[in-house]
């Protein structure tokens, strides 16, 4: 995917973007390749896939909290909110980065307990230029503070990951996760006694037309 179509899917979604945040974008490349061969964050066999794989995947939470949670995305968008974030396990910094290019209304905190990879992430934040950012090198347990929000991309299973999340959040949970997405989201509601009323699923395969979205699902837990 070239950077022109991926802008092009981006404005479409989301509206005119500002030069500044084209301008981001466009720079994620080479800052990910720099840093790559470095240190590895992504797959190398995948880089060269990085706006179609990573970015637009990341970009799935805000096309689905468009769709679905509009109060919400129009503060985020809008230069003047105040919504906190916490990407839990960001690794290079993923869905955490492109989601603050996008919504200059979050203060996005990403979260790593792999030193190697926050490092990766803070340097690409600080050379964006993404002052909505702040990069924490910890376990998830040690995080205290609480946010509105709790994004992440499959870190663990949704079984595994909950646990981390209790007393962090005040909105709701939104995770990329693909797999057999209902078995396993089906134990966990059953084990941490989610209703399922507080638990909402969407297929990023119904707005990326791309194989390598199919089975990867937008999952939000409304907070109990």
């Amino acid at each position: 995917m070239t950077f022109e179509e991926f802008i092009g899917i981006v404005s479409t979604a989301f509206g005119e973007l500002t030069d500044t945040q084209i301008e981001q974008y466009r720079r994620m490349d080479a800052l990910y390749r720099d840093w790559n061969s470095k240190i590895n964050v992504i797959s190398r066999k995948d880089i060269d896939e990085l706006y179609s794989h990573h970015v637009l995947h990341s970009l799935a939470v805000a096309e689905y909290m468009k769709m679905k949670m509009p109060e919400a995305y129009d503060a985020l968008r809008a230069p003047s909110g105040n919504i906190s974030v916490l990407d839990l396990g960001t690794g290079g910094g993923f869905p955490g980065i492109p989601l603050a290019i996008l919504f200059p209304g979050g203060k996005f905190t990403l979260c790593d307990s792999v030193g190697k990879k926050i490092k990766v992430t803070a340097a690409v934040a600080e050379t964006l230029g993404l002052e909505n950012v702040t990069t924490v090198n910890a376990r998830a347990e040690s995080i205290t503070q609480k946010f509105d929000y709790i994004v992440s991309r499959a870190v663990t299973s949704i079984e595994n990951f909950l646990p981390w999340t209790n007393g962090k959040y005040s909105r709701g949970i939104l995770y990329l996760k693909g797999g057999d997405i209902a078995e396993e989201l089906g134990i966990a509601m059953q084990k941490y006694r989610i209703p399922s009323g507080k638990v909402h699923t969407w297929k990023v395969d119904s707005w990326l037309h791309d194989e390598y979205f199919a089975g990867k699902m937008v999952v939000f837990f409304e907070r109990k």
